[in-house]
């Protein structure tokens, strides 16, 4: 589940940000909306423990990120949470197979074969897994990233807009997949997108709507 309260941040001789309290159910979806430097990538720093709040709480799978010490907010991270940045930020000296093996060894846990392989399968990019980041495609390295996200079956999905510089046949396939793979295995969807094609593909549980910054 995520729960926000009061929530705040601010850039030092920067912006400053407020967001709207919101309730998000296990398995719920969760639609942040805005244009350019309205505060999405901010709030799901907030929510994946990459920030820490200047006043409120942020409460994602049961656990106060913001009261975390900094020392134990990388293994909740990679235990609880599957990130997909906007900038794929796939390791270029790894291959496919490697780069879903990484969330396994940065939560210090033996890499799941099976899960992989299947996580390979169901996104039909099991034939490049020998590939290293630059030998794909655009829509090859979304698929990558978003594998990657949902290799360890996390409690809840983050994805920063994801269709980003996609065509309409390869946005709609990642939407899809990104729905369709956390409602099967219960995680709690949190989507950033300034895309209308996101909204139109996308059943919301709760939406924040962020406006532009002044």
């Amino acid at each position: 589940m995520i729960s926000l309260r009061g929530l705040r941040f601010s850039y030092a001789g920067g912006p400053a940000f407020a967001f709207a309290d919101v309730d998000v159910p296990q398995g719920g979806v969760l639609l942040v909306r805005g244009p350019s430097g309205s505060g999405k990538s901010t709030l799901l720093a907030l929510l994946a423990g990459l920030l820490s709040p200047a006043a409120g709480r942020v409460c994602v799978a049961d656990t106060d990120v913001g009261a975390l010490p900094s020392g134990r907010r990388d293994t909740w991270r990679g235990r609880a949470l599957g990130f997909m940045p906007q900038r794929l930020h796939l390791s270029e000296n790894l291959s496919v197979a490697g780069n879903l093996e990484l969330p396994f060894v940065c939560a210090g846990i033996s890499v799941d074969t099976a899960s992989v392989n299947d996580v390979l399968s169901r996104l039909h990019i099991a034939d490049i897994t020998r590939r290293k980041p630059h030998e794909l495609s655009l829509g090859q390295a979304q698929r990558v990233a978003l594998a990657r996200a949902l290799v360890r079956g996390p409690a809840v999905v983050v994805a920063d807009e994801p269709t980003a510089n996609l065509d309409d046949t390869n946005a709609h396939a990642v939407v899809s997949l990104l729905r369709d793979l956390s409602a099967q295995s219960r995680a709690t969807l949190v989507l950033a997108t300034h895309d209308p094609r996101v909204a139109s593909q996308i059943s919301a549980t709760a939406t924040i709507a962020l406006e532009a910054h002044a």
